[in-house]
């Protein structure tokens, strides 16, 4: 499967589970207010959110923000470069889930260009 389409399958799913809990709805306008672009940038934001993903072992955060990221305008050397940050912050077990994270990168960018 295509990281595309697992990342579309897990948006689906959540978008199920949010639409039948009233708190995780809340809790998704929460998100939405907080990544609102009234201060950083969209993409800023995405690449934060993409090395606290790697920091908290979050794979399907890396897979999102990954793809958020490229969404926003984000260069594969900005990519790159966040997760550099991420593994400072976070150490070995960071560098781990960046690499998880560099290998989402590169099959969401062959995705885009094939």
């Amino acid at each position: 499967m295509s990281r595309s389409r697992e990342l579309d399958d897990f948006k689906e799913t959540l978008g199920e589970l949010v639409h039948e809990s009233p708190e995780l709805k809340r809790f998704s306008g929460f998100v939405e207010t907080a990544e609102m672009t009234t201060t950083l940038d969209h993409k800023t934001k995405e690449l934060m959110s993409l090395s606290i993903g790697v920091v908290t072992r979050c794979d399907h955060c890396i897979l999102w923000h990954t793809d958020a990221a490229l969404e926003a305008g984000a260069t594969h050397d900005e990519i790159v470069d966040a997760l550099k940050v991420a593994v400072v912050m976070g150490g070995g077990p960071a560098m781990t889930y960046a690499v998880d994270a560099y290998d989402t990168l590169q099959a969401l960018e062959a995705e885009r260009s094939g």
